[in-house]
């Protein structure tokens, strides 16, 4: 296996992961480094960021997927941008192993690495789970998740076999986190709205679930907030189920620990997330979570101390939250967090780079939270100030409208709202993306035409 040396002689600062924090970090260090000072490496699976507070409203049709992303390689001009995975990671010798989709792995040496490398859904060993669910960490399980429920709706008006068409509409959230329930309530109201289209069915047809094991939702805001949010999906029709477990889906099948039994061909887990398990082929120091151990200036710091060339935050990171407000003392995994850990860590890596030994500490307390629940409804706590509904809604598309990365994006996904306020959202799902070759396949497959004889004079 190469290994693929700096041929610029000069540092390299490598950043795996190119999410949000990774992104917004390159850009930070690309902005404020002198000519020739370090080269900026970035390593992702993916040629682009996706925005995962948008995917919600990308599964819904509220935002084109494209406009959730922002490009990698066009944002981060004069950085080396490597669509790979980073497989370990072995800092004693300041080398990656890198391996691209369609070629060979190589491993990449560097000075400083940061980690970015973000989360992955938390999958728990329930029967079935792995063969039947899906998660929404991606934008293409967004589009996926969008296209099979529609897609569902227009099986079931066909149906005539009652049980296949109850199983066809009946669809299982698991998980209620802000991502679970904002998830659920987009792509209810949606799907809501699309039965209007079909004759044949109607709005008692279709049946959303939520599980969720803890007592109520949505632990970011208040109890009351959390209540309210429960009594607002009842009164949309959706099955709350509180302290309770699923605890079997297999062939869609589902059990739940309060003896329901039932089936469902939709099942979205939601139900937590873990750092991205490349850590554990690493020699970084980690917590029992699986994250890496950094101290409040975001370097990495074992039981020996600081590791020197090492910084990490984000959602792989157990970040001390020095305002006292996060979970375990530690900063929550939001993109809250993520938009101001990046200018920090990005100048904490540059004065390390210098030669100085003064860092920011990161600190940050919390400014609220806001969530959407489907068009024109929505649920926010900013401290004590509490807002539900279409107030909230607006908040929640403000706060994240400005977030996104990018000036481009920010007037895509505007135009994207605007645009649905005026004309209406999209409810219609695209066939066979997962195989777009069917159609070719089929037609040359397809038997020739017969030759006609010409009749004789």
């Amino acid at each position: 296996m190469a290994l693929i040396r700096n041929s610029k002689l000069r540092p390299r600062i490598l950043v795996v992961g190119g999410g949000y924090l990774g992104l917004v970090t390159a850009q930070n260090l690309l902005k404020n480094l002198g000519r020739g000072e370090a080269t900026v490496t970035v390593v992702d699976p993916n040629p682009y960021m996706t925005y995962l507070p948008f995917l919600p409203e990308v599964a819904a049709g509220s935002i084109e997927p494209r406009h959730a992303v922002v490009p990698l390689r066009r944002n981060l001009s004069g950085a080396e941008v490597i669509t790979a995975k980073v497989t370990s990671i072995n800092h004693g010798d300041k080398f990656v192993t890198v391996e691209p989709e369609n070629d060979e792995a190589f491993e990449l040496d560097y000075d400083h690495i940061i980690m970015a490398a973000g989360s992955v859904a938390r999958a728990l060993p329930i029967p079935g789970l792995k063969e039947n669910a899906i998660a929404l960490k991606r934008i293409e399980e967004a589009v996926a998740l969008r296209d099979h429920l529609l897609s569902r709706l227009s099986d079931a008006s066909l149906m005539e076999d009652d049980d296949e068409r109850r199983k066809a509409l009946t669809f299982v959230f698991v998980g209620g986190g802000f991502a679970g329930i904002e998830l659920l309530t987009e792509l209810e109201d949606v799907v809501r709205s699309a039965v209007a289209q079909y004759e044949t069915l109607t709005e008692a047809d279709v049946r959303f679930v939520l599980v969720e094991a803890l007592d109520r939702v949505m632990p970011e805001v208040g109890e009351a907030q959390a209540r309210w949010v429960v009594e607002h999906m009842r009164e949309r029709g959706i099955d709350v189920y509180l302290e309770t477990f699923l605890q079997d889906c297999t062939d869609k099948h589902i059990k739940l620990s309060s003896g329901e039994e039932f089936d469902a061909d939709t099942i979205v887990w939601s139900a937590g997330v873990k750092a991205n398990p490349i850590l554990v082929d690493s020699d970084l120091p980690l917590d029992e979570r699986g994250r890496v151990t950094v101290r409040a200036d975001l370097r990495v710091e074992g039981d020996n101390g600081v590791v020197e060339g090492a910084w990490a935050a984000g959602d792989n990171a157990a970040v001390p939250d020095l305002s006292g407000g996060g979970v375990g003392g530690y900063c929550v995994p939001n993109a809250q967090h993520a938009v101001r850990q990046a200018p920090v860590l990005a100048a904490n890596v540059l004065a390390a780079l210098r030669g100085e030994t003064e860092f920011k500490q990161y600190f940050h307390k919390t400014i609220g939270t806001v969530a959407g629940l489907g068009l024109y409804k929505g649920v926010s706590q900013m401290g004590d100030f509490e807002a539900r509904g279409v107030l909230a809604w607006l908040m929640h598309r403000a706060y994240h409208g400005y977030a996104i990365p990018t000036v481009d994006r920010k007037v895509k996904v505007f135009g994207n709202w605007i645009l649905n306020a005026i004309v209406g959202r999209d409810a219609m799902p695209l066939a066979d993306l997962d195989v777009p070759r069917k159609n070719f396949v089929e037609a040359a497959n397809s038997k020739p035409a017969p030759k006609k004889e010409t009749a004789k004079v």
